[in-house]
């Protein structure tokens, strides 16, 4: 399983109860591996090395139940809910004795060329799914649909799905489709990029949001702003930027400091900077720019300042 996802270390307290079982084929384009997978009683898998990860780990439980921690929350997964275990990620992965599940690696390699495909650019961060892919309703259900009938398919060992100029299209549309499907940190620009329409009160709370973000601003002025119930706005954002209404305003800020940082840094105060578009508390401040960008805001002005000493 290392050598399919990457370092990781599996942990049991009844080892001599493993019955481990791994029934899998794989597209040769992309190297994508489909197919399921048991361990006959409890095991907890570790991602101890996130940086050397190399894949994108996707379980849904056909029968049993797993369970996702990471960043201090739990996540619990069963037949109407998967998880995804992302690389450059600290995680633990608690799979109960009775699970076997379905399971779908991409490596990381694939996953950006395919998302760098559709964005036409180089990334600049890597790609963050959210943890959790429902299974039973949206896009993501009809993801799983579609993995859950291709491994049926390669498992009948059809001389067609042996066929790479068949089966790259095929391997191609699996991992655009989880791209598209599953909120991650860069939906909201494949949306702006393929054209996806937002609902119009969506896009007055954006817009509203874009426009008072170095403001003090609350949620009931966004709601106000959009014209619309609280369950309807939290639902919208949900769905379309995979955050809620205030982490959204928070990230914009976030991004907002860090291009002012990158075109004015050498000449301003960095705590400057962060108050002036609305964080009161820079040691928390610091501690959720870090999260989102891998990198201290300190770390941020030397390495282009490093770069632009490079250019002259």
């Amino acid at each position: 399983m290392s050598g399919i996802c990457g370092p990781h270390r599996l942990v049991t307290t009844t080892p001599e109860r493993i019955r481990f079982h791994h029934s899998a084929n794989m597209f040769k384009s992309m190297a994508t591996t489909l197919g399921t997978i048991e361990y006959g009683t409890d095991v907890t898998i570790d991602i101890e090395d996130a940086e050397h990860f190399s894949s994108y780990s996707l379980s849904l439980p056909l029968v049993g139940e797993q369970e996702l921690s990471k960043n201090g929350s739990v996540v619990k997964s069963d037949r109407d809910q998967g998880v995804i275990i992302s690389p450059n990620e600290n995680q633990l992965l608690a799979i109960s004795g009775d699970c076997r599940k379905v399971q779908v690696v991409i490596t990381r390699v694939a996953m950006s060329e395919s998302l760098e495909g559709l964005l036409q650019r180089p990334l600049d961060t890597p790609l963050r799914f959210e943890p959790v892919m429902d299974a039973v309703d949206g896009a993501s259900a009809s993801w799983w649909r579609m993995a859950r009938y291709f491994i049926a398919e390669l498992e009948r060992s059809s001389e067609l799905y042996e066929q790479v100029a068949f089966t790259r299209d095929i391997e191609s549309s699996l991992i655009k489709g989880l791209i598209l499907a599953q909120p991650n940190n860069y939906s909201e620009e494949l949306r702006n990029v393929l054209g996806v329409k937002l609902p119009h009160y969506l896009i007055r709370a954006r817009q509203y949001i874009h426009a008072n973000a170095r403001e003090a601003l609350h949620l009931e002025d966004i709601e106000a702003a959009a014209g619309v119930s609280r369950f309807k706005l939290f639902e919208a954002f949900k769905k379309y930027f995979a955050l809620s209404p205030m982490v959204y305003l928070k990230k914009y800020r976030l991004n907002a400091v860090r291009q002012e940082i990158l075109e004015h840094g050498s000449a301003r105060n960095i705590s400057a900077i962060a108050m002036g578009w609305g964080f009161t508390h820079l040691g928390r401040f610091s501690a959720e720019y870090r999260k989102l960008f891998d990198e201290t805001p300190t770390m941020t002005l030397q390495r282009n300042e490093a770069r632009r000493m490079r250019g002259f």
